[in-house]
């Protein structure tokens, strides 16, 4: 039986409304979502009151008058001054014995017991609570310093027994020891680091930069050749610490004049005079200026200061949201308060009243008509600021242009629209759409502004404002989010 011939037909297409209708919804999802990424969305922000939270803590530069006393002989120093005590002129500061057999023969010679005095003992119970209270693992450091005081005072009264025991120094031969006393008064000091003669004015970045920073203690029984550092007097209790910042911060703690200051170490807190310095480098500094506690902090060149100011308080703002517009300045006298016609002509008068009311404001400008004739025009304006030491309004340039010309209400004066300036604020959207409000900005951070709370041309409590004035253009409406 032969093959039967099939013949096989196309099915037909079968359509499924459903499907499309899917694909259609689908395609417009998909549309939707371009168009929402490629959108720039304007989001509003809630102005609240507040304040920021400022880092007020510095290191700064200690600036004293020092002046560096070097050694005239040669030999082993044991000093005789305690370091942070006021020495007199001629006052013995140390000694120096040019043989090196004096600490040799002290020790074999039997001195008994030393007993302390009072005084003495005060002295080191000072030194140790002084030491404790301002200790902190921060500052590590801090503890070579202690060691190096306690060290001079303890070899001090070796020193005074030594120089008591004149029999002793006669049989060792006196003329190998001299008696080096102080060529003027003031604080003794027993360390140096190159910066002794740094002045205000020559503090640069560099200054700061500990990775070169050399601090070198001199002890009791250190040898010394003729010419090399001994000690140092610091002559004067008046002081300075100078602190890098900000210019704008700067300026306004110079506003202050003098501002409360507390010292990390020991948290002891004093007043300092405010000065401000543009150095060589460029940059802008902070100098503190004190007439006290000097001598407490004489071990240290530099120190952790925290400034204590109160925090600016006001209106809250991110500072994406602020923004800086061009407007033009119109004399006080050619900007009218709210007025009314003084008659059926008054567009072409200028004859108007001014009602006294300040919730409006109007110019009274020059306008063409078609055959070449000038009458003046009552338009109104909004205003964005007012300068009172100038008496001039800041006003937009939604009616003006550079070269109208304005009339005073008497057609007496006129005035030729040209001078510009620039305003700082952000934009108010309360009416829907984007309103420029002029700010004050008392203090800000990278993130946000302290703004002065102003009713009658800038911000209130609980006002909306563009998030990000780069997504907005003025007087542009806004669909609010």
């Amino acid at each position: 039986m032969g093959k039967k011939n099939t013949i096989q037909f196309k099915k037909p297409a079968n359509i499924n409304i459903g499907m499309i209708i899917f694909g259609i919804i689908f395609l417009y999802l998909a549309v939707c979502v371009v168009i929402y990424f490629k959108t720039s969305h304007i989001v509003r922000y809630e102005v609240k009151e507040g304040s920021l939270v400022i880092d007020n803590v510095y290191n700064g530069v200690c600036i004293r008058d020092e002046v560096p006393v070097y050694s005239t002989h040669n030999g082993y120093i044991n000093y005789y001054a305690r370091e942070g005590e006021r020495v007199a002129k001629e006052d013995l500061v140390y000694v120096c014995d040019e043989t090196g057999r004096l600490n040799e023969e002290l020790e074999s010679l039997d001195k008994g017991e030393t007993v302390l005095t009072k005084t003495e003992l005060m002295d080191f119970r000072g030194d140790i609570e002084a030491f404790s209270h301002g200790f902190s693992t921060k500052f590590y450091g801090s503890t070579y310093d202690f060691k190096t005081t306690i060290q001079n005072s303890v070899l001090k009264l070796a020193t005074v027994n030594m120089l008591e025991s004149i029999e002793d120094l006669n049989r060792l031969g006196v003329n190998s020891i001299q008696y080096v006393r102080s060529p003027q008064s003031g604080i003794a000091v027993y360390w140096e680091d190159g910066l002794e003669n740094l002045k205000p004015e020559e503090v640069t970045s560099s200054t700061f930069d500990k990775s070169n920073y050399e601090k070198k203690r001199m002890i009791s029984n250190s040898l010394v050749s003729e010419g090399d550092f001994a000690y140092k007097l610091s002559t004067n209790e008046n002081w300075s610490i100078v602190l890098p910042m900000d210019p704008v911060r700067a300026a306004q703690l110079l506003e202050e004049e003098y501002i409360k200051v507390r010292f990390i170490k020991n948290q002891v807190e004093c007043w300092g005079k405010v000065d401000v310095l543009n150095n060589p480098d460029g940059k802008t500094y902070l100098r503190l200026s004190f007439t006290n506690s000097m001598i407490t902090f004489i071990q240290d060149r530099f120190l952790d200061v925290e400034l204590i100011v109160e925090d600016e308080i006001g209106l809250k703002i991110p500072v994406s949201s602020i923004v800086q517009k061009e407007f033009f300045l119109l004399p006080k006298k050619f900007v009218l308060d709210d007025i009314k016609p003084a008659g059926e002509n008054a567009a072409t008068t200028g004859q108007v009243e001014q009602t006294g009311s300040n919730s409006k404001h109007y110019i009274m400008k020059q306008v063409y008509n078609d055959d070449g004739t000038v009458h003046v025009e009552a338009i109104e304006i909004d205003v964005y600021d007012y300068n009172a030491q100038t008496e001039e309004y800041y006003v937009n340039d939604t009616y003006l242009s550079v070269g109208d010309v304005l009339n005073t209400t008497d057609r007496q004066s006129v005035f030729t629209v040209s001078k510009r300036a620039t305003l700082v604020g952000v934009y108010n959207m309360n009416k829907g759409y984007a309103d420029f409000k002029r700010i004050h900005i008392l203090y800000q951070n990278d993130e946000y502004a302290i703004v002065k709370s102003d009713s009658q041309y800038g911000l209130r409590v609980y006002d909306y404002i563009v998030l990000n004035a780069d997504n907005v253009k003025d007087n542009q409406f806004i669909n609010q989010k």
